[in-house]
């Protein structure tokens, strides 16, 4: 198994350099700053040095890469791992605008998987959304659910899946990704498989104010208050606080994050995620602030996996009820991992989802 470490770098500091960079200190005059104001506009392209240039143009020119042209002309970059007719996995990355890099572990473990021998093996395809690192970076605002589950529905066509062959796997805001476009298409899906993603923003948002916060200390929780009343989410001393007392506890347990991990959060388009999810995964807000799909899960038929874990940012209790919620659910709880259960409780992680897989290659799925 392909596999790296890299000793961890503060993802509160790589975050806080995107704010800075976002966020100049200087004011500008009222007009300029609603002209150039990304929350404002939609406008979230990255700019890009000569030498990101050059590290997209390599990975485009890797072996297995398709980039995909959508139908408004813009270019999306997957990846294709391992060969399968019968089980075909497009896996959604979350933020929105990290990139594939962090789900990799997918791509190392799933194509020649032991559990899934019978089935043939695992064709894994990895994709940047439109808008993430490796992507297409319009410069008009197309941020909106529906216009990213077509662009999911377009991918999928161009890659040659279909009901006989198709999974749909998505972490996080590629969790809410997967269960909207299952709600459209699911008529072309083989399975579901959606990862530490609740099915509520609000729900997901009380769960961190009523369960993960009162963890903390109250004077930590006073202090990161304060920051946030202020709207100073670039401060250093909050970045700092956040990364060693949230994103080590929830997002990723390692003591070492992957480089996978490191990488991809550094190349995060933070416009892009801040615009659709707030400043940061211990502060919520955005378009998504009142996305709520809880009520309409019943309509999904297909065979579904929701992965959830005891140290997630998300609500595991709520990872279960949503599989009795559609109508062919099956829960995974791993129990030693956050929201990278797919990283730091692997095992548990990859045995509970090619089991699932298994058991619908060979027709005996059940909740």
């Amino acid at each position: 198994m392909k596999r790296f470490t890299f000793a961890l770098a503060s993802f509160a500091g790589l975050v806080g350099v995107m704010l800075v960079a976002c966020n100049p200190s200087q004011p500008a005059p009222e007009a300029a700053v609603t002209e150039d104001d990304y929350h404002v506009t939609g406008r979230c392209a990255m700019a890009f040095s000569a030498e990101d240039q050059a590290l997209r143009e390599a990975k485009h020119n890797e072996p297995g890469v398709t980039m995909v042209e959508l139908s408004n002309g813009y270019r999306v970059f997957t990846q294709q791992f391992g060969e399968s007719e019968t089980a075909k996995v497009l896996v959604l990355h979350g933020g929105p605008a990290c990139t594939h890099e962090y789900m990799l572990n997918v791509a190392y473990q799933l194509p020649d998987h032991p559990a899934l021998a019978n089935a043939g093996g695992v064709e894994v395809h990895m994709y940047d959304q439109l808008g993430s690192f490796f992507s297409d970076q319009p410069e008009e605002d197309l941020w909106n659910i529906p216009r990213w589950v077509e662009e999911v529905e377009e991918v999928r066509k161009a890659l040659g899946m279909d009901a006989d062959n198709f999974y749909l796997l998505g972490n996080s805001w590629g969790g809410i990704l997967a269960m909207e476009y299952a709600l459209v298409h699911q008529d072309k899906l083989k399975g579901l498989i959606v990862c530490n993603m609740q099915s509520s923003i609000p729900e997901y948002a009380a769960y961190n104010k009523s369960a993960l916060r009162p963890q903390m200390r109250a004077s930590l929780v006073d202090s990161l208050e304060a920051y946030e009343e202020a709207g100073d989410y670039q401060n250093s001393t909050y970045l700092e606080l956040v990364d060693k007392e949230f994103y080590r506890k929830h997002v990723c347990r390692l003591e070492e994050w992957p480089e996978e991990v490191v990488v991809s959060f550094g190349r995060l388009n933070y416009k892009l995620y801040d615009l659709m999810q707030g400043p940061s995964e211990f502060k919520v807000g955005g378009r998504l602030i009142d996305w709520d799909i809880t009520s309409r899960l019943g309509e999904i038929e297909v065979p579904t996996l929701m992965v959830g874990a005891t140290h997630d940012t998300m609500d595991p209790d709520a990872m279960t009820r949503q599989a009795e919620l559609v109508q062919r659910g099956r829960s995974l709880i791993c129990a030693e991992g956050s929201h990278l259960a797919l990283w730091d409780d692997e095992q548990a992680f990859f045995d509970g989802v090619t089991a699932f897989m298994a058991d619908v290659e060979s027709g005996q799925f059940e909740p």
